[in-house]
Order: structure tokens, then sequence, then C-alpha cells
């Protein structure tokens, strides 16, 4: 195939799905950060995902749960948490973090193109793609409906251990029946996207102003990301912190969206931690509003505060 007719199909669907965003009226959930003096942080919705209360919070004391969703005003038959991406623009490089879900994953989600077309951003135009991990709803939408990369001109960046980890063949049959497809997903568009990809290590700065930050446990290469411009500093944490109640009350309740229950707890206070005692902006893939907001310790728990939409 030509270059020419590869970018024309890309155009086609690019500017229909864009047709399709217009006519259902889509209103993607949209959150601002100004970082510096010249750059900013905007997230972007992928839609919802939609999971039983169970696969979630099963393994924490049932109880003490309960009373803590209650005074959420938490619903406590489902759990249906937004997908914030969030996307970074310094005037050089349009950063964004995590691809979305596409559309093979749930009825729900993948929705990103929809909401790149309501800020009038082409795919085409994202220079870099950096994910902070490669469960379905952050990298199953990085290929087109062609199998294409839907960021063709991006460099995409990945965690060395993260990276290593979905590429082994032996995953598919170690991670467990209920996530083998997470597994052959995942594999299957890193083949794709493989000439596009560049590896970083802890605390690497991948980017300029941009640095990574371990978050092991929720897979094993979980990253965060520190991202600093002028005297501004935002954390964006992916799914380290996956909900705003139980994941900052108390972070050391195992979650079941956790690979590594344990080390996820760890990295969970880790990072509460040092975010509430810098005072810096949080953005959180699955946290409500958009997901920007900060951490303020209360004794020995935290709260999040979202930031005004």
């Amino acid at each position: 195939m030509s270059r020419k007719q590869h970018v024309s199909r890309r155009a086609f669907l690019y500017h229909g799905a864009c047709l399709a965003a217009l006519g259902a009226q889509s209103k993607p959930l949209l959150a601002n950060l100004q970082i510096g003096a010249a750059a900013q942080i905007m997230t972007l919705s992928d839609g919802n995902l939609s999971l039983p209360l169970e696969m979630v919070f099963g393994a924490m004391p049932q109880r003490e749960l309960e009373e803590l969703l209650t005074r959420y005003s938490a619903d406590l038959t489902k759990y249906e948490p937004e997908c914030n991406l969030a996307l970074y623009r310094d005037g050089e490089n349009t950063v964004l973090f995590d691809a979305g879900a596409g559309p093979d994953f749930m009825a729900t989600s993948g929705k990103l193109v929809d909401s790149l077309d309501a800020i009038e951003l082409s795919p085409d135009e994202v220079t870099h793609v950096v994910f902070t991990h490669a469960h379905p709803d952050h990298i199953w939408g990085v290929l087109d409906d062609f199998d294409d990369p839907l960021f063709s001109n991006a460099s995409h960046h990945f965690d060395r251990k993260e990276w290593d980890f979905w590429w082994n063949p032996a995953t598919v049959d170690s991670i467990g029946a209920d996530r083998a497809a997470f597994a052959v997903g995942a594999k299957r568009r890193m083949q794709v996207i493989e000439d596009k990809v560049k590896f970083f290590d802890d605390g690497q700065e991948i980017l300029p102003g941009i640095a990574a930050r371990a978050s092991y446990g929720h897979t094993p290469g979980h990253m965060a990301f520190e991202i600093r411009n002028g005297s501004d500093a935002v954390m964006v944490v992916g799914d380290a912190l996956g909900n705003p109640h139980v994941a900052f009350e108390r972070p050391d309740w195992h979650s079941g969206t956790d690979q590594d229950p344990d080390t996820a707890a760890i990295a969970r206070k880790s990072l509460l931690d040092h975010v509430s005692h810098e005072q810096m902006k949080i953005v959180g893939f699955h946290l409500p509003n958009g997901g920007i907001g900060r951490v303020e310790k209360t004794g020995s728990a935290y709260r999040f505060i979202g930031e005004p939409s």
C-alpha cells in the first residue's frame, strides 16, 4: 500500500468519526490545568468503564467498605469509573498519556477520537504517546479501525519492565484466565507499534520536564509521571490511585484490579505521601470530574479534592 493510500484512509476514518461525534452531540468531559507560563494539561474523556463491585472491592473488609462508600454517596450496586486521558502541550510537544480503550473493549469506552475532535486536534498532531501501563483501557485504543497506529506521527514510550511483561509469550498463561485476553490484546498492539517505541526507566526524564516515577503493583511496570514547568508540578498517576475514596482513605486495602496487591498498596501510600507533602496537583485516569485535583492528608488517611470543572 502506498503512503498516499494510507493517509487517505486515515483521513477518511478520522473525519468519519468526527461527523459521527457531531451527530451524536458528544460532550466529552474536559478539565484544564495551566502549568507554568507556557504549558497546559487537559483531560480528555474516553468514556467510562462498567465493572461489578466485587471485581474491584471484593477482597476488602465488607462492613467497613460499605460504611466508607456510603459516606461518599457511592453506588453500592455497580462501579462506573471515568476514563480520563491527560494531554500535555507546551508549544513544542503534544503529549498524550495512554491511548484509551478503542472500540473493542467496552461499549461505554473508546470515545477518545470524539474528544480529540472536540478540541480540534487530529491524532496525527500528537507527537508522543506515553503509557502508564498496558491494560486494555490504556493501550487498546492505539490502533485505528484498519489496525494501523492511530497516532501515526508519534513516538510511543514504555517502561522497559512493563513492555517486557506483556511482550513475554508466557504472560498469557500465567496472568490468569480472567485476564488472558488482556495479554493477547496488549501483545497484538505492541507488535504493530514496535518500531515506534522508545523505552525509559524509573527516574528518567523522558521528555523535557516529564520524569518517570515507578508505581509498580497495578501492573509489573506501572508508571506515574511528574511534570514540571517553571515552579509548577503535576503528577499523572494512571491507575495507581484508581478511585476517589478507598484508594485515598485506605490505601492499604487490596484492590481486585491490581496484579500485585501488596506492591500496589505500597506504591499508593508512597505516591500519596509525596504529592500531599509537595502540594502537587494530580491527574488520575479513573478519578471523577475530569480527574484533576489535589491530595490532602487527614491524620493517617488522605482525601482527594477535585478541581472545579
